[in-house]
Formats: C-alpha cells, sequence, structure tokens
C-alpha cells in the first residue's frame, strides 16, 4: 500500500528512522495502557456488583419477589454498578497510578458509601417499607475491602507498566520552575531531569527535546510557544502546557460554525440567568440538607472554643465575592483574641502560635468553614466557586495580575476549584487559573463533583500546607537555576546557545 510522506512544519527535517521506531513503540504503549486500565475499571465494577447481587440475593430479594423474580433482578444490579460507575468517574475513582493511591481509594469509599446509601433507601421503595439496614453496612464493609485491594494491585500494575519520563522542563520566568517541584512529588509519574530556559534559543532548545521523552512547556511566549509545540506535535511527543489566562477564556469559548473558517465566540459574562438561578436554587437546598448534621456539630464546636480561652466563638472578616461586593465572611475562631491587633492581615504559617489547640483541630478538618453555611443562605457566597479574599489582598493581586479582577464574574464559595486542586500556599496567579476554569467549564454536575471531592481534600494534609513553605521553594529554585546556569557555561565564561 502506497503512503503519503507527511511534509514536516516549520521547515524541519523529515524525521529518521529512529524517530519513527520510537513514535510507534510510544503510541502502542499508549494505546495498550489505554485498554487495560479501562479493562480494570470495568472489572471492578463488575466485582462490586456482583457482592452487591450476593447481599440482595441472601438478605432483600424476599422483601421483593414479586416484582424482581425474574429478570428483574438483572435491571437491579445494572443500575446499582451504572451509580457506581458516574460517582466513580465524577470522583476520579478510576484513575489507578495516575493519582496517589491513598486518594484513588478515598474517593472510591466516598463513591461507595453515597452509592449505597441511595440503593438502602431504593430497596425500601421497592419493598415499601423500611428493611434491615445491617446487610447494607455490610455490603459497605465488603466494599470497602475491595476498593483497597483492587486499586492496589491496579497501581502496582500501572506503575510497572509506565516507566517514569525522562522529562525535559521549557520555561520563561524564573517562577515557572516552581512546577519542577511541585512534579518531583509524584516520581512515580513524573521525573524532570532538565530545565532549560527558552532564551538559550530555538536549536539548542530542539536538540534537547530530541534526548528526551516528554516535554512541558511553562511560561513561555506564544509564538516560542507555539514552535515547540508544532515541533513535538509533529514528532508525536508526549508534551504538557501549563495553560495562560488567554487558553483558558478560549476553552469556555462557544464553537460556532457557520463558516468554513472556524471561531469560537468568548462572552466573558460569567453564567447566564438559568445557571444563576439553578446554582441559587442549588445551593439553597444543599444548605438545608448540610444543617441537619451541621448543627449538632457547630453546637459542639461553639462549646469546645467557649471552654478553651472564654473568648467569642465566631470570627467575622471582611472578604470579597462577585461583582467586587465586600461581606463579612463568618467562621468559627481558630486562633487567640486580637491575632491581628496591629490591625495587617497575616497569612497563617505551619505551627502557628496564635492558632489555639481547638482551632488546629477545626483548621485541619476545614470545620471552622461550617459557619459560612449562614453566608451560603444570605447570598454573599455560593458552595461552589472562588474563594473569597480580604479587600487587602485583592488590591495587592490587583497590582500584580490585573486579570485578577476576572474572579469576580461569580460569587465567592465554600469550596472550588483551587482548593480541591490547589493548597493553602498556592501563589495568587495559579489560583486565578484554576479558578477561571472553574468559570468557562461552569455546569451543575461540575459543582456536585467538586462538593462530593471536597470532602476527600478534607482529609490531605497537603492541603494545609503553610505559608512558609514558599520561602522554602524560592530557595529551591534558585539554587535551581544557579545550577543550571552554570552546567550551561562554556570554559569563556559565556552561555552556550
Amino acid at each position: 500500500m502506497r503512503r503519503i510522506e507527511k511534509r514536516m512544519v516549520n521547515g524541519e527535517t523529515a524525521l529518521d528512522d529512529e524517530e519513527k521506531r520510537k513514535i510507534k513503540k510510544t503510541k502502542l504503549a499508549s494505546d495498550l495502557k489505554g485498554v487495560i486500565r479501562k479493562t480494570e475499571g470495568l472489572a471492578e465494577l463488575l466485582v462490586l456488583s456482583i457482592i452487591y447481587y450476593e447481599i440482595w440475593k441472601f438478605n432483600y430479594r424476599g422483601n421483593i419477589t414479586p416484582l424482581f423474580s425474574g429478570n428483574g433482578k438483572y435491571v437491579l444490579i445494572l443500575v446499582y454498578g451504572f451509580l457506581l460507575l458516574i460517582l466513580f468517574y465524577m470522583c476520579d475513582g478510576f484513575k489507578y497510578g495516575h493519582r496517589k493511591l491513598s486518594e484513588v481509594i478515598v474517593s472510591q469509599w466516598i463513591s461507595i458509601i453515597l452509592v449505597n446509601f441511595v440503593t438502602y433507601f431504593q430497596l425500601c421503595l421497592i419493598g415499601n417499607r423500611m428493611l434491615n439496614v445491617l446487610p447494607i453496612i455490610a455490603l459497605t464493609g465488603v466494599d470497602i475491602c475491595v476498593a483497597i485491594i483492587m486499586p492496589y494491585m491496579f497501581s502496582v500494575i500501572y506503575h510497572h507498566m509506565y516507566v517514569p519520563k525522562d522529562m525535559l522542563m521549557i520555561y520563561g520566568d524564573e517562577k515557572a520552575v516552581d512546577l519542577k517541584f511541585k512534579m518531583d512529588e509524584r516520581p512515580d509519574k513524573y521525573v524532570i531531569t532538565k530545565v532549560l530556559s527558552y532564551e538559550s534559543g530555538y536549536e539548542v532548545i530542539k536538540k534537547e527535546i530530541r534526548k528526551h521523552d516528554a516535554v512541558i512547556i511553562n511560561d513561555v511566549p506564544v509564538q516560542v510557544r507555539n514552535d515547540i509545540l508544532k515541533y513535538c506535535y509533529e514528532r508525536e511527543i508526549r508534551t504538557y502546557v501549563v495553560p495562560m489566562i488567554s487558553d483558558i477564556i478560549q476553552r469556555g469559548g462557544e464553537e460556532i460554525n457557520l463558516f468554513d473558517t472556524p471561531l469560537y465566540l468568548i462572552k466573558g459574562r460569567g453564567l447566564n440567568p438559568a445557571q444563576r438561578f439553578m446554582k441559587r436554587a442549588f445551593d439553597i437546598f444543599l444548605c438545608i440538607v448540610a444543617l441537619i448534621p451541621g448543627i449538632p456539630i457547630m453546637a459542639a464546636v461553639a462549646i469546645a472554643i467557649k471552654c478553651e480561652d472564654h473568648g467569642p466563638v465566631f470570627y467575622k472578616q471582611e472578604r470579597v465575592t462577585g461583582n467586587g461586593r465586600i461581606f463579612d465572611i463568618l467562621k468559627f475562631r481558630s486562633m487567640v483574641v486580637d491575632a491581628e491587633k496591629d490591625g495587617k492581615p497575616h497569612l497563617a504559617m505551619d505551627n502557628d502560635p496564635r492558632i489555639t489547640k481547638v482551632g488546629k483541630v477545626i483548621r485541619a478538618t476545614r470545620i471552622d468553614e461550617l459557619p459560612q453555611i449562614l453566608n451560603i443562605l444570605k447570598g454573599d457566597m455560593s458552595w461552589v466557586g472562588p474563594r473569597p479574599e480580604r479587600p487587602e489582598y485583592v488590591e495587592l493581586y490587583m497590582k500584580e495580575i490585573p486579570e485578577f479582577v476576572f474572579r469576580f464574574k461569580v460569587k465567592g464559595g465554600l469550596t472550588g476549584y483551587a482548593q480541591i486542586y490547589g493548597k493553602y500556599n498556592t501563589s495568587a496567579y495559579d489560583k486565578l487559573r484554576l479558578d477561571l476554569m472553574y468559570i468557562e467549564n461552569y455546569s451543575f454536575f461540575l459543582d456536585l463533583k467538586l462538593i462530593i471531592m471536597t470532602v476527600q481534600i478534607m482529609l490531605k494534609k497537603e492541603s494545609t500546607e503553610g505559608i512558609d513553605k514558599v520561602e522554602e521553594l524560592e530557595k529551591k529554585r534558585q539554587e535551581l537555576i544557579r545550577n543550571e546556569t552554570a552546567a550551561a557555561m562554556g570554559n569563556d565564561g559565556k552561555v552556550t546557545r
């Protein structure tokens, strides 16, 4: 069969035989990995569905036999499996090896508990009476065990097949190097062996790209980024690109197909009226539901705070929400009285002496945020959205990042993209990018997913790391850049190009 040889873009030379073999090998490995991961996910769903069937058969079948004496029972099992599929997918429970094992396990536990809770009441409705809950509790216990064993097995398989890539990071501003230290926390998946400034020159960059298995492009000028991306795309080199603000805005655009030229419509108005109405209705409903278990917890925390130092239970602080409006956010007091007696804001540090004993517990578990349910009911906030910042910090951030004002297209939230995927010390620019990804991709199901995933984030210690981690990151960044610069120097003391 005849094939037309591909022309290279940007005047590049044609691929040699070694590059072609490498592309073919990489593509085969990627396809095989995708098939295996899907098979593993289906296998776990099948095991959990079979366990449910056995529990149902021996404990509930007699109560609903008239309806499910024939093939109807298979519909019941399919519904259970489908609910698990949806929840696992929403909570990233299928990402064996891609996410940390503990994160996958916790995601599956949350999904299993929710599905089994719904399933119990489903069976009660079918049986037209309240059924014995012990079999469902037993089912949940067995499912939790399965959700430890199978993700562990699949993660081992993933890491055995997927050797960490020999990666090259091409950066612009020095702060972009910080991404390397974040990715170094996952050596099982990412291994960055070299960082290189885009100012090294295009020819030097191409030479280094050919030595590596994957490339990361971070904070590189648009034209240079496009040339690098096209070069990697032509050679099917795995490429990670950190999006700019304009990239994120464009992703949320509406595709227009009226002409033979592709168009994207960017409205830039945030949520439309229907979305705002649905979001507000969901906020109110969830507040009512959350207050049922929340009131006893809040009462216990209030008593503990009062008993420790006899100070006020609540703490009010000015924050900025949608359209730049300032409101008083309500929190449980977690620091000593007059923690900011000088009148200036101070970010919390790790082991901050101002934090009380009760405060350490409620901050670690995010219980100090519970009173904000009242802010949501009032309409100052939403359950999901950009985290409201203090006016002093907003003014500071807007001087450095004018685009920071884009966050105010929606109300502030109790949780959000930056809270799920970021940390306490995540930079303002990175938080802005995460918040814009939420605003430009808003949907009811995205809100639901982020709320469910918030439960998982509450169990992660690193999500509450203090601001002192920034200083540590600064030292590591400067040391890395000095070492890379020294390695690039020639004998005459000039940087080689």
